[in-house]
């Protein structure tokens, strides 16, 4: 461990091996294509598939009331009457689903769906989650009887808002974002649950889909079909990314599974592009009023915030991301006292869900934004300031006033860090050069100190090592990837513990019917606790296999030491017995060699116990044109601590990914709507991504703080990019923008947005 070992799934993703579920159609496979709302909200008086049933090819079309479907359970506590149909008979967004074609081929179902004509009872729609509240509001509910999803408060006793000399405040938005996977959404559901499983439900269901948590997605569609979990097999094959918004079944999946079962045959839906941007759940969406309390010389003495958070139309885990956003709140540093609420706000729009970071990122965001505008208000350097205030190794572990257990952290060697690899200083004295010439390039330079998050909530998992009788190792974990390495890493660990060459390990993940309880990939989690449970159980099997050896080899069990391809006594590799000879040993069931029930083998949910908190530091450089609005990212360092890092290849590949996602929040994404509820930017065309020519060459460092909560000292890494960069980004435009007169801008900073944030500040900055 410790070793930068090259991705040992990349091979079959490379050359087209790798398997994902568009590239399965059993024989005799039907296709769905859904009928989608065209509008915001409304009722649906009527269903006309005549014309449609007449396409050659098409089987059926069917509505809400031809389905037999539970409304999918929340699993969260918020009230039954906003749970979902995964056919709806009242729109409640652009892309509800209203009706599915199944047909004989795909094309056949899209010409069926297109010929399908809804008879609308258009009702007002809502965007805005402010006008949502306000009394009088179109209600997306009526038996809620109002907008309002969910509310969380962390009230400070107004008597403790004291201490300070001075308040910064203001209204901090984190834009709308699609999560936008190269592969969306899609699902082959199979009658029965195969030959493998053993336990003669033939009756049951197997859906091959995307997800990242395979055994949630297996226990929504068995709640909404009604049935035992143990009749819904799900398996997750490749999987195109996820960044959180697969993390749990989608209404279509189990439409496919109820024709499958109805059917008696095989049924596949992939969803397209514009579907993906229009239907697939988004992130961020908030609006954050703050309120910071310091002294004259620096000192944090409070933090106000009040959140208020659009989750769309169908309040699921979204309504719940404040919560993250309230742990995270005080962030890095020192801050005696906080007052935190929010509420969550349901409109006519995609539904919101975790998305890279889950509400951290719009606590940073904020809280680096309020720091940076308390430094412009005390003429103070945005860095020193945060240096004042910053926790210090010695206060671990520590609890904030919001109520984060925050395991260990050195936010100041981070800090130093990212500000001598950017070269800091030099930076400063180029901007002080350009803003003395008046020149029209504007250069901004942005820091943040980010701490954040990870496997928050969800600190067990399963995992089991067995050694077969040929002597390669298998190991099973409660894990499902979606491009992030976990065959590579998890292999690492074995070879570290059993010392077994990558090419002798199997690794099992993502199938209900192999792994028999998980909690897949989210938060962050898959390492520290998805590899702590593979470690764990591996030492167990070398405990095992060290009394195994002992016998066989007549030596005694302290002497007997990991060997090449099996164990040895210590000194003689001569006498050495391979792992084959050890797991038929084990087999045997004969205590005198050593052996006993359950073969060579050790499983465990393994229980971290708490949350682990990775931390770290960013500089951003931009140029903005100050005629145009056009802003380059010219530099990004980011300094990143996920605790020991087991492979510095993997974790590099999700600093990078995570820090392309923070800048291109900063800078070009947001889903807009107009105010009718229409998605305005439904394909790559209008929805802003960045390519490679819009990105600078990363600069990434890395401290190392292991956590004492887990075997591996390991934290998360997946959403710590993300987090760190977006503020960044900001501050550094801002800090630009800041001499013509812009003391606030809400992002993505698109040229437009720029260029009339100029032109309407410099003539009032002139005059």
């Amino acid at each position: 461990m410790g070793n930068a070992v090259l991705r040992r799934e990349d091979p079959d993703l490379l050359t087209g091996a790798a398997r994902f579920v568009a590239d399965m159609a059993p024989a005799g496979t039907l296709h769905l294509a859904f009928v989608r709302s065209t509008m915001a909200h409304a009722r649906i008086d009527a269903v006309d598939s005549a014309e449609a049933r007449g396409v050659e090819g098409v089987v059926d079309v069917l509505t809400a009331g031809d389905l037999a479907v539970a409304p999918q359970p929340l699993f969260i506590a918020l009230p039954p009457e906003l749970s979902r149909l995964p056919l709806t008979d009242k729109a409640r967004y652009v892309g509800d689903p209203i009706a599915v074609v199944v047909a004989e081929s795909a094309g056949a179902a899209a010409d069926g769906a297109g010929l399908v004509v809804v008879d609308y009872e258009p009702l007002p729609a809502v965007t805005d989650p402010f006008a949502a509240l306000e009394p009088g509001a179109p209600v997306v509910f009526e038996s809620h009887g109002s907008n309002q999803a969910a509310e969380l408060k962390l009230g400070a006793d107004e008597a403790a808002l004291t201490g300070h000399d001075l308040v910064v405040s203001a209204r901090i938005a984190n834009p709308r974002m699609s999560a936008a996977p190269i592969e969306p959404s899609a699902v082959l559901a199979v009658p029965g649950i195969g030959d493998d499983r053993g336990d003669g439900a033939g009756d049951g269901v197997t859906l091959w889909c995307t997800t990242q948590r395979p055994h949630d997605t297996r226990d929504v569609v068995a709640a909404a079909l009604e049935e035992p979990p143990e009749r819904v097999r799900v398996v997750a094959p490749a999987v195109g990314g996820g960044f959180g918004a697969k993390g749990s079944a989608y209404p279509e999946f189990v439409v496919a599974a109820r024709l499958a079962r109805r059917l008696g045959r095989p049924v596949r839906w992939v969803e397209t592009r514009t579907e993906n941007l229009t239907n697939m759940t988004q992130g961020r969406d908030h609006v954050h009023d703050v309120e910071l309390g310091l002294t004259r010389d620096g000192r944090f003495c409070w933090l106000r915030t009040k959140v208020t958070a659009d989750v769309g139309a169908y309040p699921g885990i979204g309504a719940l991301l404040p919560f993250f956003t309230m742990t995270m709140a005080s962030g890095p540093y020192r801050i005696p006292v906080v007052d935190f609420e929010s509420v969550s706000v349901i409109t006519n729009k995609a539904p919101i869900f975790p998305f890279r970071g889950a509400g951290r990122p719009e606590a940073t965001v904020s809280l680096e934004r309020i720091v940076d505008l308390a430094a412009a208000e005390l003429g103070m350097d945005p860095v020193e300031l945060r240096r004042r205030n910053l926790l210090a190794p010695a206060e671990f572990p520590v609890t904030t006033p919001t109520g984060a257990n925050m395991d260990c952290g050195d936010y100041a060697s981070c800090l130093d860090l990212a500000l001598e690899t950017a070269g800091y200083e030099d930076l400063r004295a180029e901007q002080a050069r350009r803003r003395a010439r008046g020149d029209r390039r504007l250069l901004g330079i942005g820091v943040s100190v980010y701490v954040e998050v990870t496997a928050g909530g969800l600190y067990q998992e399963f995992g089991s090592v067995t050694v077969e009788r040929d002597g390669t190792v298998t190991a099973r974990v409660g894990t499902a990837p979606q491009g992030q390495g976990h065959v590579t890493a998890f292999g690492q660990i074995l070879g570290e513990v059993l010392g077994v060459g990558a090419e002798r390990v199997r690794v099992v993940c993502g199938d209900t019917a192999e792994v028999p309880t998980g909690q897949g990939t989210v938060a962050s989690r898959s390492l520290q606790i998805g590899g702590s449970a593979v470690w764990t159980a591996a030492s167990e099997v070398l405990n095992k296999a060290r009394l195994l050896a002992a016998s066989l080899l007549e030596a005694d069990a302290a002497d007997i030491v990991v060997a090449p391809d099996g164990l040895a006594v210590a000194g003689v590799p001569a006498r050495t017995v391979s792992w084959a000879e050890l797991a038929a040993a084990a087999d045997t069931g004969d205590p005198a060699a050593g052996g006993g029930a359950g073969g060579l083998a050790a499983e465990t949910d393994f229980d971290q116990g708490e949350a682990t908190y990775p931390f770290g530091a960013h500089v951003s450089v931009v140029e903005v044109d100050a005629d145009t609005g056009d802003t380059r990212l010219l530099r990004h360092v980011a300094v990143d601590d996920c605790g020991r890092i087991l492979n510095p290849l993997l974790v590099e590949g999700q600093v990078h990914g995570g820090v392309a996602t923070g800048i291109s929040q900063a800078l070009y994404e947001g889903a807009t709507y107009d105010a009718d509820g229409n998605p305005r930017n439904t394909n790559f065309a209008d929805y802003a991504l960045p390519a490679a020519p819009e990105l600078p060459r990363f600069e990434t460092a890395h401290t190392q703080t292991p956590t004492p909560l887990n075997p591996l000292g390991a934290k998360g890494i997946g959403e710590s990019g993300t987090i760190g960069s977006t503020p960044a980004v900001q501050s550094a435009v801002l800090d630009a923008l800041a001499p013509l007169g812009v003391t606030h801008l809400d992002m993505p900073y698109t040229p437009e947005r720029v260029w009339r944030a100029i032109s309407t500040a410099e003539p009032a900055a002139s005059g």
